[in-house]
């Protein structure tokens, strides 16, 4: 078979009709990644191939890293023809990798570069890529609008202005809908070091002091009402690993001025003070509709010498192994006894969680009329491959119900990232048509042509309550 060509990933002629006639020509909804909405309403433009691809991405500095490639090319002061060259020099080591087939997606899709990248022909496939970089068609708006994409959901802190989403939201000739999602990290880690200066930008964007656990419950409240009609419907929250630790308001309350006077807590209090304010923004999202979003299973800057030199989220990171069985359980038990479990979704960093998350999330899909109200979200990150996605997907098949998925999201940083949601498709309809030439399933292509579409774009698109804003 040719080098990822049209059926690329597409082992039967099922799974070949299945793509073609079905899941290709869905649109997107990106409802989680990490890219600057500011840049999106500025129509950002590229200098070259190295900025919108190793700009921010600790998933190539990662692969570069374990190449042996110097931290200068990668996080550095080389140049940006340097820095591509040692990328290139890179691909051909990852075989396996996701990266390899995320990257040629791109150079495919978005530059019509079909030949595989190499340190031969790196400087040929750059300037290329720079010379149609130049061209008004491959802003930030433009790669937008050649993706397909229709919906964008950003990552935004509770002290956030909110302006570019203002600003997207008065232009008529905006690309995409483009939603905030509340993350309230910073609220919740008072064990953190920076807790006490985070608490005083709260404080100065509520106009109030935070002097108590009850005043952060209001602080949060008040920031979901914001983000609430500036269009959000979806939450995000980063966990180490599942917990639910109680305690009562007084204890609560020393924890909170502990950790606000820099005294610093104990990771026990941290959890009790964690657990209150999930029950508090659980009961609000419920409230709203909203769909809260779970990510856990994260071990995070394992590099002491490279966090302190470069910061999080750049590249030193692992899974978790801590158990999360009787934590999520827990955690889901009590959000359901204070009618604060709404539509959830969960991500674990590690696929040993698959089966906990399939079995656990089938405990609580009671009496919501909400088809797939828990869901078990995409593989997250380090599984976002091959064979992390088929692992996910047949967990999900064999313990829920597969129909009901929401499927895909990009998670990431980069406006070229939107072909992660062609790669999902592919796996997806290779999957079926697998089960269908197996005997497993019917070959009954309206049933799968509607599941793939519903997973692809229509699950999500009445899930998160997008079928609001988009007419």
């Amino acid at each position: 078979m040719a080098f990822m060509n049209q059926d690329f990933l597409l082992k039967s002629e099922t799974a070949r009709q299945l793509y073609h006639n079905h899941a290709a020509k869905m649109p997107i909804i990106d409802y989680h990644c990490h890219i600057n909405p500011m840049e999106i309403y500025e129509d950002k433009r590229y200098n070259s191939i190295t900025e919108v691809w190793l700009g921010g991405d600790h998933y190539k500095w990662r692969a570069m890293r374990s190449c042996g490639v110097p931290e200068r090319y990668i996080t550095g002061d080389a140049t940006p023809a340097e820095k591509f060259q040692k990328w290139a020099e890179t691909i051909p080591n990852l075989i396996g990798n996701p990266l390899y087939h995320w990257t040629h997606l791109e150079l495919q899709r978005y530059f019509g570069i079909t030949e595989p990248l190499n340190g031969k022909n790196a400087m040929e496939i750059y300037e290329k890529c720079n010379a149609i970089l130049a061209d008004p068609e491959m802003s930030v708006r433009g790669i937008i609008r050649k993706s397909g994409v229709k919906l964008i959901c950003t990552t935004d802190d509770p002290a956030d202005d909110l302006r570019a989403h203002e600003l997207l939201a008065a232009d008529p000739d905006a690309p995409a809908v483009v939603l905030p999602a509340f993350r309230p990290d910073k609220a919740m880690r008072a064990d953190k070091v920076d807790f006490p200066q985070y608490v005083e930008k709260l404080e100065a964007v509520v106009g109030y002091s935070i002097d108590s656990v009850d005043d952060m419950r209001k602080a949060l409240c008040d920031r979901i009402q914001y983000f609430a009609d500036h269009g959000c419907c979806v939450s995000d929250h980063a966990l180490d690993y599942c917990f639910c630790v109680e305690a009562g308001e007084e204890e609560l309350n020393v924890i909170y001025q502990k950790a606000k006077s820099g005294q610093g807590i104990t990771w026990d209090e941290q959890l009790k003070y964690h657990t209150a304010l999930l029950i508090t923004v659980g009961k609000e999202y419920e409230k709203r509709g909203w769909v809260m979003q779970l990510h856990f299973g994260c071990l995070r800057d394992n590099s002491v010498k490279m966090f302190k030199k470069l910061g999080p989220d750049t590249g030193f990171d692992s899974m978790n192994d801590a158990a999360n069985a009787v934590g999520l359980a827990k955690l889901l038990g009590k959000l359901e006894a204070e009618n604060a479990l709404g539509k959830t979704i969960l991500y674990s960093l590690n696929p040993a969680d698959n089966g906990i998350i399939g079995t656990i999330m089938g405990a609580f899909q009671t009496d919501s009329g909400i088809p797939g109200k828990i869901q078990q979200g995409s593989a997250w990150w380090f599984n976002d491959h091959k064979p992390g996605m088929e692992a996910q997907m047949i967990s999900l098949m064999s313990l829920g119900a597969m129909g009901a998925f929401v499927g895909m999201l990009t998670d990431s940083r980069s406006f070229l990232s939107y072909t992660r949601h062609e790669y999902f498709r592919r796996i997806l309809c290779n999957l079926f048509g697998e089960m269908v030439e197996n005997g497993e399933y019917p070959a009954d292509m309206d049933a799968l042509g509607t599941m793939v579409e519903n997973i692809s774009y229509n699950n999500t698109l009445h899930y998160f309550g997008f079928d609001k804003v988009l007419k």
